[in-house]
């Protein structure tokens, strides 16, 4: 299947070229719009939304105005997109290269690259991730019995299928530390009970590495190394996800089910985790080759 911001490749393509705001829109002297902004026909920025440069917003979308002053400014950062029709709440953050399809209505901020549908809007998908979305990413497990370790496009992120076993009295799955997963853990933690439309995740680390694993249920995972992005489902406790450093990553999609198992190398530490995205992209920009 085609990667959900398809449809509107053409709408993100051309929105930096028009470089106009509609006489039909609708923008209040409070609101500050920076350079390359596109506002189509019938749309509604409030007073408090600041628009970042480059973002567009489809004919009709309406930005809420705040009915106090707690609520804080609505932020739209750069080159995000605002699809026809849709509904902005107060207060809310849209992250850089944000897609917010068409009719959605959103009451949350919205990461960077997400892409967001629905009544609430959900994360359905991320810019520039690998097309196979709500399927796994690679081949099924291979047959039972033959473990085996599967690159993937994001750098140094491995998909682990571990060996199976079916029996009448109940099946088994077994894998190995610093074997078939490249470290040895030190913490453990599980994600369970969460509602099917919230997002865990939303970091990297500077220096701990990460295993997957869905015990129970599905859910997918984002990863990014900075240049390349991927999505990966996970459904079953004989596939896992190696994360190494300075991977970004986010889990969503989670069925009702769903409880994710989480290896990580190190002991809790707050310094390690890295958590704005543009933080993260600076740090990977640093670090590479000149």
């Amino acid at each position: 299947m085609g990667h959900p911001a398809a449809p509107f490749a053409a709408e993100l393509q051309a929105a930096p070229l028009d470089r106009a705001v509609d006489a039909r829109a609708f923008v209040d002297p409070r609101a500050h719009l920076a350079a390359d902004c596109v506002i189509r026909s019938g749309a509604h920025i409030s007073a408090g939304v600041a628009l970042g440069r480059g973002t567009y917003v489809g004919a009709n979308a309406v930005f809420v105005e705040a009915t106090d002053a707690e609520t804080g400014r609505t932020r739209v950062m750069a080159e995000a997109w605002i699809g026809p029709n849709s509904t902005i709440h107060p207060g809310l953050t849209i992250g850089a290269r944000a897609v917010i399809r068409p009719g959605s209505v959103v009451s949350r901020s919205v990461p960077p690259a997400a892409i967001v549908e629905g009544n609430p809007a959900s994360i359905v998908g991320y810019v520039g991730a690998t097309d196979h979305v709500a399927a796994p990413v690679l081949p099924d497990s291979p047959p039972a019995r033959r473990p085996s370790v599967q690159a993937t496009p994001v750098k140094g992120v491995t998909l682990h299928h571990f060996t199976k076993v079916t029996d009448m009295r109940g099946n088994l799955t077994v894998g190995e530390f610093d074997r078939q997963v490249p470290f040895r853990p030190l913490r453990w933690f599980m994600v369970f009970d969460v509602p099917s439309r919230e997002t865990r995740g939303e970091h990297a680390h500077h220096k701990c590495h990460q295993f997957l694993v869905c015990v129970r249920g599905s859910c997918a995972v984002m990863a990014d190394d900075g240049v390349d992005k991927i999505e990966v489902a996970l459904s079953g406790p004989d596939r896992g996800l190696y994360l190494p450093p300075m991977t970004w990553g986010v889990q969503y999609k989670y069925s009702p089910d769903a409880m994710l198992l989480v290896f990580a190398s190190d002991y809790y530490d707050a310094d390690d985790y890295i958590r704005d995205y543009a933080d993260f992209q600076a740090l990977v920009a640093a670090a590479a080759p000149r």
